[in-house]
């Protein structure tokens, strides 16, 4: 899907995502996924994250009951441990909600998909909502657009509120025409997806923040605004993608500039934004990306300011749910706990 001639590390995130989702694509519903291991001692230097270990004296940024996770940052230890010791593990840390990126557990065993929400719930957790390839060449695949009833069933027994796709609108191209085609889709999945009580979403990348081929004056992501239903599509910021794309798409082909700010696109629409990727990044100009990935808090991204301008929006602060991510963490236990403990710690300014 890259133009670019580099390494580009979105397509290695999309596709090893991809992989993630594609080993549900064979399973049944009733052999999706593997038995809770039993739960796994802590390590010493883990702590709950808690309010209560908050910096500062003003009002928390993170609304109750908000904090999730995506699961694609814990897949080595889903693959390894089952869902049942990460989650015991991320209940510890203060997470409320998780993110599905596939419902497969490796060698745990088997489980149904009512025995994962169960299990979910039993550790406190709400399942929020679930990435799901957008399309494939192969008829038989695990995506929106080849087995949509399925990916909706699956959904609706995990109870989920949102269901949606990490894969950007390229389906048809990158030219006007291509992203009205793709976003017809995303209306077709939206109102599917509504009959069953569900939001259908878009996760952005940054090359969504890049130009039309056709039009280069014309911002892609602006057309997949414009030409889905706002009733029908819902977006999911994932916030440091939206800043490698301020960094990289800036500036139009020509040169001429076109500065935008990820934040003002929320705030115009904050209706459209139900659920947020919390993703950090050291600056770093001399990456082609302008950014490194981190952990959340360890970066030059200011959570404080973007959160709480999009909470302190009238009848806003219990709108959004808040997902920790980090697409490839050192160690993945210690990037869920020091980014639950900073989000946590952050505060208001009075």
């Amino acid at each position: 899907m890259s133009r670019f001639s580099q390494p580009d590390p979105e397509l290695g995130h999309r596709l090893s995502r991809r992989g993630m989702l594609g080993v549900a694509a064979g399973a049944t519903a009733a052999a999706l996924l593997g038995a809770a291991a039993p739960a796994i001692a802590a390590t010493g230097d883990a702590t709950t994250a808690t309010a209560s270990g908050a910096k500062g004296r003003g009002r928390p940024v993170l609304p109750p009951g908000r904090l999730g996770i995506q699961l694609y940052s814990l897949r080595d230890k889903v693959s390894t441990l089952g869902f049942g010791p990460v989650f015991a593990e991320l209940a510890r840390y203060g997470y409320d909600e998780v993110e599905f990126a596939g419902y497969t557990q490796g060698s745990a065993g088997p489980l149904t998909l009512a025995q994962l929400k169960r299990l979910a719930r039993d550790h406190g957790l709400n399942p929020i909502g679930s990435h799901v390839g957008y399309y494939s060449d192969d008829p038989g695949a695990y995506t929106f657009a080849q087995n949509l009833t399925k990916v909706l069933d699956d959904a609706e027994a995990l109870g989920l509120k949102h269901i949606g796709t990490a894969s950007g609108p390229f389906r048809y191209g990158s030219t006007v025409d291509a992203w009205k085609r793709a976003a017809e889709d995303f209306n077709t999945y939206g109102a599917a997806a509504r009959a069953r009580g569900m939001k259908f979403y878009q996760h952005n990348h940054s090359e969504e923040f890049s130009f039309a081929t056709d039009h280069p004056k014309v911002r892609l992501y602006d057309i997949l605004l414009k030409e889905t239903d706002p009733d029908l599509v819902y977006l999911e910021m994932d916030i440091y993608w939206a800043y490698v794309g301020q960094f990289r798409f800036s500036k139009r082909p020509d040169g001429t500039p076109a500065p935008f700010e990820p934040l003002n696109y929320v705030l115009r629409r904050p209706d459209r934004y139900p659920l947020f990727h919390v993703k950090d990044g050291e600056s770093d100009p001399s990456n082609p990306y302008g950014y490194k990935m981190t952990d959340v808090g360890d970066g030059d991204i200011d959570y404080q300011r973007f959160v709480s301008a999009v909470t302190r929006l009238r009848g806003h602060r219990m709108a959004h749910h808040w997902q920790a991510e980090h697409d490839n963490p050192a160690e993945s236990f210690t990037f869920a706990r020091r980014s639950s403990a900073h989000l946590h710690s952050l505060r208001e300014k009075c």
